[in-house]
């Protein structure tokens, strides 16, 4: 490695270069992800169910596609699977492409559309873990807590500009011109990564089974998946609970939580390393819930808006504090599928919080889905405080 790489000014030069494929990633997910609902729903006929069906088709194989993506980095290097999953980025606009160009038979453009989503999960599985992977093996494991923070900003600030870039690029240009764009991105960020040197791990014993790995990091997956719900009760259904109360600017609640979320993870990236990722991941369990209390027990919605931002920032660090011990449970050589597993948990998360939350507006009303939210995310800290007891106990 080259030595001018450890000083910090290089490391962060460097390791912004490796998750600039995480933005480039998610970036191309964000293009489609608020108007394919309206596609389908409006222009394609079918229900609002089926919408749903369709776009969580991403987090299934994104799910089987995570410890695949584990073991190739493991074994081969990540260039591989960042390399991958920039040509599935690339495919899934092709297929948006078809997908509008057939709307006037819906059953078929519908088909390409799911063609479309299980492809973006693939890609989506595989450029989860592999930009981390590949920042930590070229500049060092001392470096992974900011890593996984940066990591995170660019996922979610690719997330919330794709997304309403993708609005503006389907008024003017159609499903049409996302598609474009995602296979000018995919094959941007292909030939990026065609130049940059794969790293391999140079922990060369045998490792473990990925779902041995995945019972290590279990504990600490449901933490994180606990403290998933939180963001993806605001995520979902603020809007919705804006106007369940007759208030106006829901959507400026996702600003201010992503802003928050920003700052902390920016701000606060070098905590983890000076008190540790379970002290550290508790006092942001904590923090997000006081957020998510805040917004249940609020009566107007400035309130709710300062809500939001505590609970961006308590999530901010929760991944990456979280996940800085979830590598630390198992072998070196088996990092990639530590860190492909641990993100599994996230996936499950955001997957069962819309049904589940959803369920609880049904049953009980709109008005007590942030008091439960606050009280999984309140479980997930006493689930961590028994981590942090177990790991005193054992030093």
């Amino acid at each position: 490695m080259d030595k001018t790489m450890k000083r910090p000014e290089n490391v962060n030069v460097s390791l912004l270069t490796y998750v600039s494929f995480t933005f480039l990633g998610y970036f191309i997910i964000g293009l489609s992800l608020s108007v394919l609902p309206i596609f389908i729903n409006k222009s394609l006929g079918f229900s609002l169910v089926v919408a749903g069906l369709v776009i969580s088709l991403q987090y299934v194989s994104t799910f089987f596609l995570r410890a695949y993506s584990g073991k190739m980095i493991d074994g081969k290097g990540p260039k591989p699977a960042v390399l991958y999953s920039m040509l599935g980025f690339s495919l899934t606009g092709i297929f948006l492409i078809m997908a509008y160009y057939f709307k006037a038979s819906p059953s078929l453009s519908l088909i390409f559309l799911i063609i479309t989503r299980l492809l973006t999960g693939c890609a989506e599985g595989l450029v989860g873990a592999s930009p981390i992977n590949w920042a930590i093996m070229a500049v060092g494991e001392e470096h992974t807590a900011k890593i996984i923070s940066y990591n995170g900003v660019a996922s979610y600030g690719a997330l919330a500009i794709g997304a309403s870039l993708g609005i503006l690029i389907e008024h003017d240009f159609s499903l049409y011109g996302i598609g474009m764009l995602s296979i000018m991105m995919g094959t941007a960020g292909f030939l990026y990564a065609r130049t940059k040197r794969n790293v391999t791990n140079p922990n060369t014993q045998e490792g473990q089974s990925f779902w041995k790995v995945l019972r290590k990091v279990a504990p600490f997956g449901a933490c994180l998946a606990l403290g998933g719900l939180g963001f993806a009760s605001i995520s979902t259904f603020i809007t919705l609970y804006y106007n369940y109360f007759h208030w106006n600017n829901g959507a400026l609640c996702l600003s201010v939580f992503g802003g928050l979320f920003v700052i902390g993870r920016l701000v606060f990236s070098n905590v983890i390393k000076n008190y540790g990722g379970i002290r550290v991941a508790m006092v942001c369990l904590l923090v997000e819930t006081t957020g998510l209390l805040i917004i249940a027990f609020g009566n107007n919605p400035e309130i709710a808006l300062v809500g939001a931002g505590v609970t961006g920032l308590g999530f901010s660090l929760i991944f990456p504090a979280l996940g800085v011990v979830a590598i630390k449970s198992v072998p070196a050589s088996n990092q990639g599928s530590a860190l492909a597993g641990y993100g599994l948990f996230i996936d499950l998360s955001l997957g069962v919080a819309g049904p589940l939350i959803g369920g609880v507006a049904d049953v009980y009303g709109m008005a007590y889905i942030f008091p439960f939210s606050a009280g999984m995310v309140f479980i997930g800290l006493g689930l961590a405080y028994l981590l942090k007891r177990k790991s005193d106990l054992q030093i």
